[in-house]
Formats: structure tokens, C-alpha cells, sequence
């Protein structure tokens, strides 16, 4: 029988899963720029963190994130820049030469898995989450870091599900109106999310 706190748990994830926030944001700056196949590597990609964050939080390393306000502003000013990066590159490639259709462009399976990893793994909040509210449906009779995983996995098989929709629809729209303004203003727009995102875990307390 499953563990009512896991099924209470997951109800949890699902919620997460699907808030806007800086991993949708960049999943529609990859389909945008690249399209799908390169947007479901960058999934996989900031999903494969979340394993990391579990991992971590299990063998008690989050706790330094959640304890040192140095350690967790330097990770926090690092996912920042990280943010600001990705949102000026959508910024310059909008203003740049008219943008090819993304069907036509290689993909680079490594460096769209990276952007994702690295997107997941230097946000502290989702660290501190895993430390902090996970351990709430947690049973202490059990293995720590075998639950921890399975909250993980089931968290990425989430986002996997969620995000890869998500790609499809800003797919669509983008292969709609390929090559013109509205593609552009797509460009612009995630690109200033990103930043503000990124501005905004600068000054956001945890």
C-alpha cells in the first residue's frame, strides 16, 4: 500500500510542476531558438537536477545552502547571472538577422541538456526546497535517500510531461508565425522574463 504522506506529496509536486517560473521560461527560449527536439533535451536536462537536489538534500548537503547565507548567495547571485545570460542571448538573437526555422538548425544535444542542468542546479530555492518541505512526507522508519529519489523522479517525470506540452504548444505557435514579428516579439519576451527572473532571485530573501 503507498504511503498516504507520498501520495500527498506527489498532489504537492504537481502543483510545483506546473507554476510558471524560470524552467518554462527557458524551455520557450530553446523551442523558440532551436525547436522541440532541442526544448525535450532541456527538459530532461532540468530534470536530471532535480536528482541532484534530492541526492543532496538526503545526504544532509543542502543543509549548508540552508544554514550559510553565503553559501546560498553565492549560489543564488550564480543562477542569477546564469538567468540574465540566457535572457540577453534571446534579447540579441531577436534584434539580430532574421531568424532561421528551427527545424533548420543543428542540435546540439549536450549544450541543450547543459542549459537545463545548470538552470535546475543553481537555483537554491529548489534546493531548499528539497531540504526544507519534502522531508514533511518523508517516513524516517525508511531509507532517506531512497524516498528522497522517488520524490525526485516522480517530480522529473512530471516535468518531463508538463514541459514537453508546454514545447509543443510554443512550438506551434512559433512555426505558425515563423520569421516574423510575432516570432520576434516571442524572442523578446522570454528573453525579459528571464532577466526579471534572474533580478528578481537577487532580491528575493529565501
Amino acid at each position: 500500500m503507498i504511503d498516504p504522506r507520498f501520495l500527498a506529496g506527489l498532489g504537492v509536486l504537481v502543483l510545483l510542476t506546473i507554476s510558471p517560473g524560470a524552467d518554462m521560461a527557458l524551455v520557450a527560449k530553446v523551442t523558440i531558438e532551436r525547436g522541440r527536439r532541442a526544448a525535450f533535451l532541456t527538459s530532461l536536462g532540468i530534470c536530471s537536477g532535480l536528482l541532484v537536489h534530492a541526492t543532496a538534500s538526503a545526504l544532509g548537503l543542502s543543509v549548508i545552502l540552508a544554514t550559510s547565507a553565503e553559501a546560498f548567495t553565492i549560489v543564488k547571485l550564480a543562477g542569477a547571472a546564469y538567468l540574465a545570460y540566457l535572457g540577453v542571448q534571446s534579447l540579441r538573437a531577436s534584434f539580430g538577422p532574421a531568424p532561421e526555422a528551427p527545424s533548420g538548425r543543428p542540435v546540439v544535444g549536450g549544450r541543450s541538456f547543459l542549459v537545463g542542468v545548470l538552470n535546475n542546479v543553481l537555483n537554491p530555492k529548489v534546493a531548499v526546497f528539497y531540504l526544507t518541505f519534502l522531508p514533511q512526507f518523508i517516513d524516517p522508519a525508511g531509507s532517506v535517500l531512497a524516498q528522497s529519489l522517488a520524490f525526485a523522479l516522480a517530480h522529473a517525470l512530471m516535468g518531463i510531461a508538463w514541459l514537453s506540452g508546454y514545447a509543443y504548444v510554443v512550438a506551434r505557435i512559433s512555426r505558425r508565425f515563423a520569421g516574423g514579428r510575432v516570432r520576434r516579439w516571442l524572442e523578446r519576451m522570454t528573453g525579459a522574463v528571464l532577466i526579471a527572473l534572474g533580478a528578481r532571485l537577487v532580491f528575493e530573501r529565501r
